[in-house]
């Protein structure tokens, strides 16, 4: 009796143990055998990132790219999913959905290195390739988690998921890849029911290694001096010409505000108080779309400069308006604070001996409000240096003429270059540190020169 229930017991468990094979368990042990054959694999990436072999393989990738963020407008007219934008057309491309992988292969390469997406070693060999190039390239940025499926595909068209992806779309000579529910919805929405996220789109080109050449990254001071000399110091130049250019408008016209706005009424001086702080409480995308429809092609002042042969919009003169506009108020407050705290009676008192206005100003004023005045221009100039919002809106970001070091710390983040990105940052954080340290000198020095003025009076 015993023995009939172990055979039996023994039967049951052989039945079951054959429908999670069949069902259930073979993509699992799979995805872990895949997972193990993976860690087994050594991979060398070129110094620059865009370029990868698998040690003792006949493969290689090259011309990688990633992109961290894709877009939901329109292409051509037509919604056709939340799109990423491929460098060219013809290339593989791998879509991280946050629970799984789809990377398309085109035929194409495929035949020409002898690859086979139904090989599962070949398959393993990619996945090694690509996971360790996206790695190297997410920088602080989300990478691939270590246990979702990967789904490989040559099919430029391929469901999975409940999603349509669609890869090598060209549209007007651009090579795109499209992403949308199988029942055409918007799989961006947070309130999808599909419920994914999707992380990133990373691009490459399948080469042999025999043709692929591997520069190893250099290390100390030889990295350092390499990061250097393939840097591209436009922003800075562009970012120091603006704040320059803008600073020397916002102080002329913010203490002309400021002097001009106390000789009025009372009603009309928070009237105007009100228009010349507004960009100072606006956020600045606001401000800069406001300034694309007053300036742009289709006002009539933006018509004007373009029949005269000097379009603003999108051009340099376009991130000095940009910095005037968001950085003038705290000019302008700055400098009206300084003139309404003068002693009105010294004022009139110069006046009663003959004195002009314009001479009061300069000559009384002037001198007397420098300090705060002073003050408001390193604030302004530390605003104009940090515009981001305003001048992205009015001037675009084209190198080496409107991208300032703001506008290029965001692209290149978005493009993956996050090394480049952190050190326009520092540099910022350092032109910052500097312009706080010389006003926290410049009114340490000015409260000290004013304590012995009134020392030596009494």
């Amino acid at each position: 009796m015993k023995t009939l229930r172990a055979y039996t017991a023994y039967l049951i468990l052989s039945v079951v143990l054959i429908c999670l094979t069949v069902f259930g368990a073979t993509p699992l042990w799979a995805a872990e055998s895949e997972s193990d054959q993976t860690a087994s694999y050594s991979v060398s990436v070129s110094s620059e990132g865009q370029k990868a072999i698998v040690d003792d393989s006949p493969y290689a990738a090259d011309e990688f790219s990633r992109a961290n963020k894709g877009t939901n407008r329109e292409i051509d007219g037509v919604y056709r999913g939340y799109t990423y934008i491929q460098p060219h057309d013809n290339m593989t491309i791998l879509i991280d959905v946050d629970s799984f992988v789809v990377v398309h292969v085109p035929q194409s390469q495929l035949d020409a290195l002898g690859l086979s997406l139904e090989d599962k070693q070949d398959c393993v060999l990619l996945e090694t390739l690509l996971r360790a190039l996206d790695d190297n390239a997410a920088g602080g940025n989300v990478q691939i988690a270590s246990d979702i499926p990967w789904y490989f595909t040559s099919e430029d068209v391929y469901s999975v998921e409940g999603l349509v992806f669609s890869f090598n779309q060209v549209v007007d000579d651009r090579s795109y890849s499209f992403i949308i529910g199988a029942d055409g919805s918007d799989v961006s929405e947070a309130d999808s029911s599909l419920g994914i996220s999707l992380n990133h789109a990373s691009y490459a080109v399948l080469s042999s290694s025999e043709t692929t050449a591997i520069t190893q990254a250099a290390t100390g001071f030889a990295a350092l001096a390499e990061f250097f000399q393939d840097l591209d110091f436009s922003p800075l130049w562009v970012t120091l010409k603006t704040t320059l250019t803008a600073i020397v408008i916002i102080f002329i016209l913010g203490i002309l505000a400021a002097w001009w706005s106390l000789r009025l009424s009372d009603r009309w001086q928070n009237v105007f108080d009100a228009i010349f702080t507004i960009p100072m409480v606006l956020p600045p995308t606001v401000c800069g779309f406001l300034l694309l429809l007053a300036l742009g092609s289709n006002s009539p002042i933006g018509q004007w400069f373009n029949a005269i042969g000097f379009p603003l919009i999108f051009s340099w003169p376009a991130t000095v308006i940009a910095a005037v506009v968001v950085a003038f108020p705290l000019m302008y407050r700055s400098a009206r604070g300084a003139f309404e705290s003068l002693n009105p009676d010294m004022l009139d008192a110069a006046r009663t001996l003959g004195w002009s206005e314009s001479r009061v100003f300069f000559r009384l004023m002037l001198p007397l409000a420098w300090s705060s005045i002073a003050a408001g221009t390193m604030l302004a100039f530390a605003r104009a240096l940090g515009e981001f919002g305003a001048t992205l809106f009015l001037a675009g970001n084209y190198v080496g003429i409107t991208r300032t070091i703001p506008i290029a710390i965001y692209f290149e983040w978005m493009g993956g270059n996050t090394d480049v990105a952190l050190f326009w940052t520092i540099v910022v954080i350092v032109l910052s540190f500097l312009v706080i340290f010389i006003i926290n000198v410049w009114s340490k020095h000015t409260t000290r020169y004013r304590r012995k003025e009134v020392s030596d009076e009494s």
